[in-house]
């Protein structure tokens, strides 16, 4: 019982990552119908960069972060106006391959501007908590609530604000948002700045809890998609479900089973699951 209650702990913080990647996929796909590929490795821009402010530039490791944020959001809102608006009415074929040219454009920045070299965002978070003896790394423990608050925002911002009530509605009706007097091509930026925000904050869990390194971004998009499908595509509570089921499976996966099989066991009971509910654990039928 405790090997399965450690197992699910460490489900829970790559749980957490998985459901901040699908929240920004959830919220860009529900509002432009855009599945945006180039997310995991402007995720990943977010991570490298705070590497590079906190190691090379010594700067404090929270400085560095907002730092990182901050040029993530203009990244996110200059891919919003620059690659995907000017496809907006075109087919959906268009908005694709903007898709994948964007994830090689970025993944080609990360490398050029940091190299290829793994790379690990050092904390000052290394101390071990012994729970009933059950082990949670400080570190571990603050991604897992740093992810819970996130989540928790993300919720009151949509359900709560006037900003996240047009993006409701603009993701539910876009003519009728339009005759309420909403501005949808603002709504978009919001968005994307919302999107690459959460993208940053995953990366940043990503280069503390693992590592950094080219191709890391393709996989971790590849996740919140399933987390997108999982949960049902453009719901926000789906995503954060999908996420945890598919952390914490892939983590008793790899503590009871094998590690070399732990993908293949996640995306087994995802296809399971959508075998048995086609729409997702809380999509609309």
């Amino acid at each position: 019982m405790i090997e399965i209650i450690q197992q699910i702990i460490n489900g829970l913080a790559i749980g957490g990552v998985y459901v901040l990647i699908a929240l920004g996929l959830t919220m860009v796909f529900g509002i432009l119908g855009i599945a945006h590929f180039a997310h995991g490795s402007v995720s990943m821009f977010g991570g490298y960069l705070t590497f590079f402010l906190s190691s090379s530039l010594g700067l404090p490791l929270a400085l560095a972060i907002l730092i990182a944020l901050i040029v993530g959001i203009v990244l996110g809102i200059a891919i919003e106006l620059l690659a995907y608006r000017p496809v907006r009415n075109a087919n959906h074929i268009n908005a694709f391959i903007v898709a994948l040219g964007l994830t090689m454009m970025v993944e080609g920045i990360n490398l050029q501007f940091f190299g290829a070299d793994q790379v690990i965002i050092q904390t000052n978070f290394d101390r071990v908590f012994e729970i009933g003896g059950v082990t949670v790394p400080e570190l571990r423990l603050y991604v897992i609530l740093a992810a819970i608050a996130l989540i928790g925002a993300m919720t009151v911002f949509v359900e709560k604000t006037k900003t996240g009530q047009a993006i409701r509605a603009v993701a539910q009706n876009r003519d009728a948002a339009i005759l309420m007097g909403i501005n949808v091509n603002t709504i978009p930026l919001i968005v994307f700045a919302i999107s690459t925000m959460l993208g940053v904050c995953a990366g940043v869990m990503v280069g503390s809890l693992f590592a950094i390194a080219p191709g890391v971004g393709e996989g971790l998009v590849i996740k919140g998609f399933a987390v997108l499908i999982l949960g049902g595509l453009g719901s926000i509570p789906g995503a954060v479900v999908g996420g945890l089921v598919l952390g914490v499976t892939e983590a008793l996966a790899a503590g009871f089973i094998s590690s070399a099989y732990k993908d293949v066991i996640a995306f087994a009971v995802m296809i399971i699951v959508l075998l048995v509910r086609p729409q997702g654990l809380l999509g609309k039928a």
